[in-house]
């Protein structure tokens, strides 16, 4: 058989190296078994997503009470020092969280069956006061004729009340959740300490025991510590606006300070919405525009110092949260759960960047510094 000279071994050479001239194959960038360990990663993550959205009745309520717990941990613990049983204590905290629940829940209720009950004469009012705007889009609706725009804007109509009892629907849980949720909040505080034993044991390593102890912590002493510097803020960022409200001349200033207080626990759309709701009772309360305008831009003005000063020089020194990681955990947990589902997105975001944090090696490659 004939061997052409391309095809000859060299000498001292293994049988499969390339020979000097040809082109080494190189691996490939991402291999079939990455692939596939990406793939099945996703196809796990659309399936937790998807659990979580079909057994909302349950995984709500509990995910509530195990964030909520942690939270109130440190007090349960405070107690415990003092001589207190873990299981009184723990009835105790919820006993005493549930009242100020309710004394703030209560604040907020008395104005708003007021105004719900007469929200037809609200809205011919508010109507009524947004006439001023008919020439200002005259003047638009001209301004667009002369450019050979379209027709115009639409006549202002206001929208209809129908959709109020939908949203309290949807605000409101049932009892059965209320239910799963104070019990699961108990027994929570009453056994976390066995509950973390339990969980540090399951590891047969020493460094995975100390690991898993340290994240524990952490989040036990960040949310605690996040708890009670948002409640702090958000109870300042209550009483400043029911002192705006209150020198203003709005009516039922502690019961908007009270709102105002529990919206800004929900970040960004929280403060919104509360601007909207001053913007609408003052344009009713009051028979200029100005004077209605008067709350909300104040409120606006301490919205802005507490969101840009106040807030991240506080809570930014102990776990910084990026804005945009905020925004997209926001948006995905209202979207997953409603209104409890933002309440509980900055704490989730907090406990996802601590195991990040502790579950990613130290010694992964990092990218140039530019």
């Amino acid at each position: 058989m004939r061997v052409l000279p391309s095809e000859r071994l060299i000498p001292g050479s293994g049988e499969g190296d390339p020979l000097p001239g040809s082109h080494s194959e190189l691996p490939p960038i991402i291999r079939r078994t990455e692939f596939v360990a990406f793939a099945l990663a996703g196809l796990l993550l659309i399936a937790v997503v998807a659990v979580l959205y079909v057994a909302k009745a349950f995984f709500l309520p509990v995910v509530m009470a195990f964030v909520i717990g942690t939270m109130l941990s440190p007090a349960a613990t405070f107690l415990e020092n003092r001589k207190v049983p873990r299981g009184l204590g723990a009835v105790l905290i919820v006993i005493a969280v549930t009242a100020v629940v309710t004394f703030v829940v209560a604040l907020i209720a008395s104005p708003v069956m007021e105004w719900s009950s007469r929200l037809p004469e609200l809205g011919a009012q508010l109507k009524d006061k947004l006439h001023v705007f008919d020439r200002p889009l005259m003047l638009w609706r001209e301004l667009q004729a002369m450019v050979g725009g379209s027709e115009g804007l639409p006549s202002f109509q206001l929208p209809k009340f129908e959709w109020v009892q939908p949203t309290l629907e949807f605000l409101s849980p049932t009892f059965t959740e209320f239910l799963l949720f104070f019990v699961t909040l108990i027994l929570f505080i009453a056994s976390w300490r066995d509950l973390r034993r339990a969980l540090i044991m399951t590891f047969s390593d020493r460094d995975a025991r100390l690991r898993t102890l340290r994240i524990l912590n952490e989040i036990e002493v960040h949310l605690g510590s996040y708890l009670l510097t948002v409640t702090v803020i958000n109870i300042g960022v209550g009483i400043a606006a029911g002192l705006v409200c209150a020198l203003t001349g709005m009516p039922n200033p502690a019961g908007l300070g009270a709102l105002a207080a529990t919206l800004n626990f929900i970040p960004i759309i929280g403060p919104i919405a509360m601007f909207a709701i001053l913007v609408v009772v003052g344009l009713v309360a009051f028979p200029t525009i100005g004077g209605g305008l008067a709350a909300a831009i104040a409120f606006g003005g301490i919205t802005f110092l507490e969101g840009h000063f106040v807030t991240p020089t506080i809570i930014g020194r102990r776990l910084a949260l990026n804005a945009l990681a905020v925004l997209l955990a926001l948006a995905f947990w209202t979207w997953l759960w409603g209104p409890m589902g933002a309440f509980l997105s900055s704490p989730l975001l907090i406990v996802g960047l601590i195991l990040k944090e502790h579950l990613l090696p130290e010694d992964a490659p990092q990218l140039p510094q530019e």
